[in-house]
């Protein structure tokens, strides 16, 4: 109850601070992809259940002859990419928070295709709502292994507290700050997730 009452004076304090960048983004967005300005993409929230995420949109919907999205290399924007390393794309989720759909801090939802491919110790990262920022994210992001952001996760599962998330939250402005660790190397975001040699 602590913790969900955190998130949301957290969430709302957060959206009247940050509106006028979410405005001036949103209209960048806008007039660069055109609309829709919000991407939505179902994620696993927590115990696995599907919820939607929002984030603004930082890649143009360009497909190939067989109408597959191109790779996302080639749709990222130059918008994108600084919206990417600001982790201003981001700012939507606050509304995620206060549906009760995520929190601040938590393990980062990825996408539902990987629920199959996790270890049963892998998968206990969902046994709490997925964050906006975690304790992977302020550990090294995108440039960590899958095994490595994977076992972080699961670490703050086992030692999540208040005080706990209010350090992450301070420290991922300093992430956010350095744009340290947006991207996994020589990919735009990170490579997918195929299972791990632990996935039985």
């Amino acid at each position: 109850m602590a913790k969900r009452a955190f998130d949301v004076a957290g969430a709302v304090s957060l959206l009247v601070l940050l509106s006028p960048i979410a405005a001036v983004v949103a209209l960048a967005v806008w007039l660069r992809l055109g609309p829709p300005v919000l991407f939505r993409q179902t994620r696993p929230g927590r115990g696995g259940r599907p919820f939607t995420l929002l984030k603004f949109r930082t890649m143009t919907e360009q497909r190939d002859a067989r109408g597959d999205p191109l790779p996302d290399e080639r749709r990222l924007t130059a918008l994108g990419r600084v919206l990417r390393r600001t982790s201003l794309d981001e700012l939507p989720e606050l509304v995620n928070v206060l549906t009760g759909d995520m929190s601040l801090v938590g393990p980062r939802p990825l996408l539902m295709e990987y629920l199959p491919l996790y270890s049963p110790e892998q998968m206990r990262r969902h046994d709490v709502r997925p964050g906006i920022t975690g304790w992977a994210q302020v550990n090294g992001r995108n440039a960590l292994t899958w095994e490595d952001k994977f076992a972080l996760d699961v670490w703050y599962v086992d030692h999540h507290s208040l005080r706990l998330d209010s350090t992450i939250l301070a420290r991922t402005v300093g992430q956010v700050l350095s744009g340290r660790g947006v991207s996994a190397p020589g990919h735009a975001t990170t490579e997918r997730f195929r299972g791990s040699s632990c996935t039985p």
